[in-house]
């Protein structure tokens, strides 16, 4: 089968062909398509992508192709992992809201609004030569903000479905913490992308929650960036995510003495290009693992191989809600464990939220209901009625200032803002 991967150039992808490579077995793969507008940067990493395979020993062929409908056509699966506006966007993300007193962030809050209006359109663009030249193509969304963009996607009537890390990441790092193997464990995950909690761990079946908690717990409330008195308090692993929410004041004093991520991460990008272009460079560098997405490859071949290979088997993906959670409308998106073959997602059932986490959810999910309405037909009084939604800011005089801030720094990617 043939995959393509439209935003190929990312640093990300030799992440992902380590991971195909090593699971081999689980997605017979014979054409892996990377597609990127950025031929410079395509070409490198792809090159790093054909020494790594060769390393390997797999037999799936690299193509490269600039135009989308180049490159997915005859694809069985499409990985969309592409960033509008690359990290210099991305860094407007993170330093703007804090002119506001607001935490900067890429996926949540004012900045996950901006990169929602950027990245929807594009996505839904590239959907549509999915559709025509990939008929019956799954789309598998890793572009932020997953759970807006999946949403946009289905609304769209595009087979699709949103991944994330997060939850990969947990079931690892409790495996590794209780001394077994990953597949032993199995996760009470639920709320909204980038907005979970683990509301219980199951080993072999057996919720051992409280003992990670007594046992690990300064540990899993470090990794989560949270006091530890606050996660056991919760009784449940809240997403790195949360912090944005239960310590944001702290957040933004943090965030205004220290450099952007997106610095950081264009920094590391350039050092892993060069590595990239090395010849005699043919596995994964260490550095990777610091520019995030951990467990990512991982994720995405288990998720293809299900689609493909009807397995039926239970991963944890963005999905429509359909009354999964009775408290949201069913065509919101929500990311729970869910039943997943050739016919797409089946979430799971989900015990009641609490009410701690329930007006949350809701909270936030509204707020992805008028931020997609703001991406897909534009106006700066959509964009402020979203951001006047958004628990991170919520105020009307600030979702005033925000909105024509996003607005100005955005207007070359939003043609509706361009002519105003």
């Amino acid at each position: 089968m043939k995959l393509a991967v439209v935003g190929g150039g990312s640093t990300y992808t030799p992440e992902l062909i380590d991971g195909f490579a090593r699971l081999r077995g689980e997605l017979p793969l014979s054409e892996i398509a990377l597609v990127d507008p950025d031929e410079g940067r395509l070409a490198t990493v792809a090159g790093m992508a054909r020494r790594m395979l060769a390393r390997a020993g797999h037999p799936a062929a690299l193509t490269t192709a600039t135009r989308v409908e180049d490159g997915v056509a005859g694809a069985a699966a499409v990985l969309l992992q592409l960033r509008v506006g690359g990290q210099a966007a991305r860094n407007v993300d993170e330093t703007l809201p804090l002119e506001c007193g607001c935490v900067g962030q890429e996926t949540t809050g004012a900045g996950g609004l901006a990169k929602a209006l950027r990245t929807v359109p594009v996505v839904l663009d590239i959907a549509e030569k999915v559709r025509a030249h990939a008929p019956g193509a799954w789309i598998v969304d890793f572009t932020n903000p997953v759970g807006i963009v999946t949403r946009a996607l289905l609304d769209a009537g595009h087979p699709a479905i949103g991944l994330c890390n997060v939850a990969i990441g947990f079931q690892r790092r409790f495996a590794a913490l209780l001394g077994v193997t990953p597949e032993r464990i199995a996760l009470g995950h639920a709320g909204l992308n980038h907005l979970t909690w683990e509301r219980s761990v199951l080993l072999d079946g057996v919720d051992v929650l409280p003992r990670l908690l007594d046992e690990h717990g300064e540990g899993i409330a470090e990794s989560v960036g949270l006091p530890v008195e606050l996660v056991r308090h919760l009784r449940a692993v809240p997403s790195y995510y949360l912090r944005y929410f239960y310590e944001h004041d702290r957040v933004v004093a943090e965030q205004r003495t220290s450099p952007s991520r997106a610095a950081e991460v264009a920094a590391m990008e350039s050092a892993l290009l060069e590595m990239y272009a090395d010849p005699a460079v043919d596995t994964k560098p260490d550095l990777l693992n610091r520019r995030g997405g951990a467990f990512y490859s991982e994720a995405a071949v288990a998720l293809v191989a299900s689609l493909m290979g009807d397995r039926g088997d239970v991963q944890v993906v963005n999905t429509r809600n359909d009354g999964t959670l009775p408290f949201l409308d069913d065509d919101a998106v929500i990311e729970v464990p869910a039943t997943v073959g050739a016919a797409g997602a089946v979430p799971l059932p989900v015990d009641p939220l609490e009410p701690l986490y329930r007006g949350l959810v809701a909270h936030v999910s509204a707020y992805e209901s008028l931020a997609l309405e703001a991406a897909l037909h534009g106006g700066e009084d959509r964009v402020r009625d979203a951001l006047l939604a958004h628990p991170l800011v919520g105020q009307a005089s600030l979702a005033d200032d925000l909105a024509a801030r996003l607005v100005e720094a955005n207007r070359a990617f939003l043609p509706w803002a361009v002519t105003r």
